[in-house]
C-alpha cells in the first residue's frame, strides 16, 4: 500500500513538473510572437532615427548651410506584383550642392481599367547615407488611389546634409541613389465608414 502511494506521488510531482515547463514553454511562445511584433515597429523608428538601413531621414526646415561640393542623386522606381501601374521618376538623376533644398518628381499612372490603390515604401543607397538624406516633402507611406488611367505627379523635396562631408565612411561617395517601391494596398475605407465601424467595435 505504502508502495503505491509512494508511486502515485511520484507520478503526480512528474505531472506537475511536466505541466510548469510547458507552461513555461508557452509563455516563452506568446513572448517571442510578441516580441517580434513589437520590433516592426521598433526598428522601423531605430531606422528612422539613424539612418540605418538606408532609411531617409524626414525633416521641417530648410538647411541653413549649403556648401560648394556637389553630389549626385540618382532615382529609382518599383512597382510591386499585383500593381498595375507605370511608377518612374521624371528625372533619372540631378546633381546638387550639399545643402541646397531640390525638388524631383515621380510619376505613375494606373494602366488598368478599375481604380488602384497603393503605398511606397523608400531607401537610400549607400545604406549609412540614409543619415545624411533629408526629406522636406514626400508621398512615402501614404495611400495613394490612381483611377482608370489617371496620371498622378508625385513631388518629392530633399537636401543632403552638410554633415556628410564629416562623416569618414561616406568622405569617397559621389553618388546616392533614393528607391521608391509602390506596393498593392487594399480600397482605403471612407473615413466616415471608418469612425462608425470605430464607434460599433467600441460598444
Amino acid at each position: 500500500m505504502a508502495d503505491q502511494q509512494e508511486k502515485d506521488q511520484k507520478l503526480k510531482k512528474q505531472q506537475r513538473s511536466n505541466a510548469t515547463i510547458a507552461f513555461a514553454c508557452l509563455s516563452f511562445f506568446v513572448c517571442m510572437i510578441g516580441a517580434a511584433y513589437a520590433s516592426v515597429p521598433l526598428y522601423r523608428i531605430f531606422c528612422q532615427v539613424t539612418g540605418y538601413g538606408g532609411t531617409t531621414q524626414r525633416v521641417e526646415q530648410y538647411s541653413d548651410t549649403i556648401l560648394d561640393r556637389t553630389i549626385k542623386v540618382r532615382f529609382d522606381a518599383n512597382t510591386a506584383n499585383g500593381l498595375p501601374w507605370d511608377f518612374k521618376p521624371v528625372q533619372r538623376e540631378v546633381t546638387v550642392r550639399i545643402g541646397e533644398t531640390t525638388m524631383i518628381k515621380y510619376e505613375a499612372r494606373n494602366l488598368f481599367d478599375q481604380p488602384t490603390y497603393g503605398r511606397a515604401s523608400f531607401n537610400v543607397a549607400p545604406g549609412r547615407a540614409g543619415a545624411y538624406f533629408n526629406k522636406v516633402e514626400c508621398f512615402c507611406f501614404t495611400d495613394t488611389t490612381l483611377k482608370p488611367g489617371e496620371d498622378m505627379e508625385m513631388p518629392v523635396v530633399f537636401f543632403v546634409d552638410p554633415e556628410i562631408v564629416n562623416d569618414p565612411d561616406l568622405k569617397d561617395v559621389k553618388t546616392i541613389t533614393l528607391s521608391y517601391t509602390f506596393f498593392p494596398i487594399e480600397k482605403p475605407k471612407p473615413v466616415a465608414n471608418a469612425k462608425a465601424e470605430t464607434s460599433t467595435n467600441g460598444s
